[in-house]
């Protein structure tokens, strides 16, 4: 952690010319004229190990907007070891990524979280908490959610599956090593233990079901996603459009985990632009 407490984090404050010439560091100039614009602030929160470089390709649908875009990736052995063991350990970061906003001077701007796979939403969980109960952040803007192929519950199967594609280029035996140990721990916290585990730490997927956020939320989801059920991304959508929160769910059907954009990247970006517009149109001023 760096003296912004996010070394990873890639703010992008002007329209910038291509994913390739992102900065790491913003200078005070910019932020001023950033600022000037007024227009939103989008976080994006990625899956466990997404390359920053593959985020980049989401911020060009905002930064073409004109949009300030904020990029993280949370380590991935926070993801799949510390949180899933009961560490919280993604709550300094998610208080680090909206002291950001302040600290680029864009804290009074309309702000969208776009959230891909369990792993952004284990970091967007805890920010919805701190929203909530550090006070410097309860005049925060929030305009709305995009959830990209989650949220899903513990599913141990997606779970290894997920974990696999992070660890394809280590060493084999560390690999299998590393899924062991993941796959024992998880059966014995998440599953045996689980009676007692629940009352320590509530997981994500529970969490997220009754949170006290009532901005709008858009789903984007896929039967063919062999790590995050369709099913379960479904009851969430419903679930809070009981609690009278304003939602939307888009079937992409057959393309897969993480990868609608890929897939369908016209009808995508128009999905996100149209979505960012109307939430901000009926965020209070």
């Amino acid at each position: 952690m760096g003296a912004h407490g996010l070394e990873a984090a890639v703010v992008e404050l002007q329209p910038g010319p291509g994913p390739g010439q992102d900065q790491d560091r913003v200078s005070e100039s910019s932020a001023e004229r950033g600022h000037a614009e007024r227009q939103p602030v989008v976080i994006l929160l990625g899956w466990a190990g997404c390359q920053d470089k593959y985020l980049a390709k989401y911020s060009a649908i905002y930064s073409q907007k004109g949009c300030t875009v904020i990029r993280y990736t949370a380590p991935w052995r926070m993801i799949f070891f510390s949180e899933s063991f009961g560490i919280k350990s993604l709550q300094t970061p998610a208080r680090r990524l909206l002291e950001l906003l302040f600290h680029y001077r864009v804290e009074d701007r309309p702000v969208l979280f776009h959230v891909f796979s369990n792993g952004g939403v284990m970091l967007y969980r805890y920010i919805i908490e701190a929203l909530r109960t550090h006070k410097p952040f309860q005049n925060l803007r929030v305009a709305g959610t995009i959830f990209d192929s989650t949220p899903g519950r513990r599913n141990l199967v997606g779970a290894l599956r997920a974990l696999s594609i992070v660890l394809v280029s280590m060493n084999v035996l560390l690999k299998y090593f590393l899924l062991l140990t993941f796959a024992t721990g998880a059966v014995v916290l998440r599953v045996l233990l689980y009676p007692l585990t629940r009352f320590v730490h509530e997981s994500h997927y529970d969490a997220l079901l009754k949170a006290p956020s009532r901005w709008p939320e858009l789903y984007l989801y896929s039967q063919a996603d062999a790590i995050i059920k369709a099913s379960e991304v479904k009851h969430m959508a419903d679930t809070r459009q009981q609690l009278g929160v304003p939602v939307k769910a888009v079937d992409f059907s057959d393309s897969p985990h993480v990868s609608h954009m890929r897939v369908y990247p016209t009808y995508y970006s128009s999905l996100c632009v149209t979505f960012l517009s109307d939430c901000v149109r009926g965020s209070p001023p």
